[in-house]
């Protein structure tokens, strides 16, 4: 039930002791200890639900940011324009777990009293999984809808130029007794993230997710970081793409596609944008009335009839979910090659690292 084939080389390690290890990175990186245990809860988060990419894999590039690439390990955000529903926050270049947490939150507590509310965040970094944010809407009995920009790995429909990003959408909706709704992809076949999964493993990744450097299709790994990515739904895909990286960037001043950088040199620092969008169920119809109703769309989902060979139907999120509950009492499995990474990180810092091992 991974998103992720299992191979030899993973070791298994509770989320408690990878949380408290990557937390003393980041705080060896000059973040606060409140931020780091933030920015490592996030990353921590991801490889529960299984989606690597946007896991501990990321600890090694998070920590250059911080001390070589010019992110502000003590960046503040701060709201810079309040228009009623309507937020633009500047993440004050601090890492985008920060200033999106910081967003999140505040959408979240003016929805309240708006119905609905939208951050548009710049001055901000790489953010990680956009289940996340959407995810804290939940509590309050909101829906959350999320977008980021992102690198530019793919090509307009019909071109070779990378300048589109593949921008995910993150959207998470209340339920009452069944699991809430929660979806999270990008535009692309795959994440590039996820490619680099693979590449660690040493595995072929699915057809349809990528092109080589001349463009031709490829399910080598290695040969598809160096290429594009390919967008979902053909022209649909590219053109979503393209639509939440404008609605990510250009409502808060934030860089939009090539502005933000490239593959080859990574991005400027401190031009990331993101929207987060809270919307207050109660403020449209009943509460519970409505967490009904998202409990009898699961439950329709679950018990439609199956095509040939498939074993059950999930509605979205609850792989992941499950996965989470799962991999709580066995370990999180990561790749030997991650968990390395993890402890080199740490080990470069002076931090003990001696739990992973």
């Amino acid at each position: 039930m991974s998103a992720y084939p299992t191979v030899e080389g993973e070791r298994r390690v509770t989320a408690d002791r990878l949380l408290a290890v990557v937390a003393a990175i980041f705080e060896r990186c000059a973040m606060s200890p409140p931020d780091a245990r933030c920015l490592a809860d996030s990353l921590v988060a991801s490889d529960l639900r299984g989606v690597h990419s946007h896991g501990v894999l990321r600890v090694p590039e998070y920590v250059k940011k911080l001390l070589q690439d010019g992110v502000d390990p003590r960046g503040r955000p701060e709201i810079v324009r309040d228009a009623g529903a309507a937020l633009v926050i500047d993440g004050g270049n601090s890492m985008g777990q920060i200033a999106g947490t910081f967003a999140m939150r505040a959408a979240v507590e003016r929805a309240k009293s708006t119905g609905v509310a939208a951050a548009a965040v710049r001055g901000s970094n790489h953010c990680g999984a956009m289940a996340y944010y959407a995810m804290m809407a939940l509590p309050a009995g909101a829906i959350g809808v999320v977008t980021t920009n992102a690198l530019p790995t793919m090509a307009a429909w019909g071109g070779i130029d990378k300048i589109v990003g593949i921008n995910p959408l993150g959207v998470a909706i209340p339920s009452l007794i069944e699991p809430p709704i929660v979806f999270d992809a990008a535009f692309s076949g795959s994440a590039h993230g996820k490619i680099r999964v693979y590449a660690q493993k040493g595995v072929p990744i699915p057809e349809g997710w990528a092109l080589d450097a001349d463009g031709r299709p490829t399910t080598d790994a290695t040969a598809a970081l160096d290429g594009l990515l390919q967008p979902i739904g053909g022209f649909k895909g590219t053109g979503l793409a393209i639509v939440f990286g404008v609605l990510s960037t250009l409502l808060s001043g934030a860089a939009y596609g090539t502005e933000l950088g490239n593959m080859v040199d990574g991005p400027r620092a401190g031009q990331d944008g993101h929207l987060f969008v809270a919307v207050n169920v109660a403020a449209f119809t009943e509460l519970d009335v409505f967490r009904l109703r998202v409990d009898d769309v699961v439950r329709e989902i679950r018990t439609s009839r199956r095509a040939p060979g498939v074993e059950r139907i999930y509605s979205p999120g609850e792989i992941e979910l499950e996965t989470e509950r799962r991999y709580r009492v066995e370990g999180i499995p990561l790749a030997t090659t991650t968990l390395d990474d993890v402890i080199a990180s740490g080990r470069a810092l002076g931090v003990d690292t001696s739990s992973l091992a």
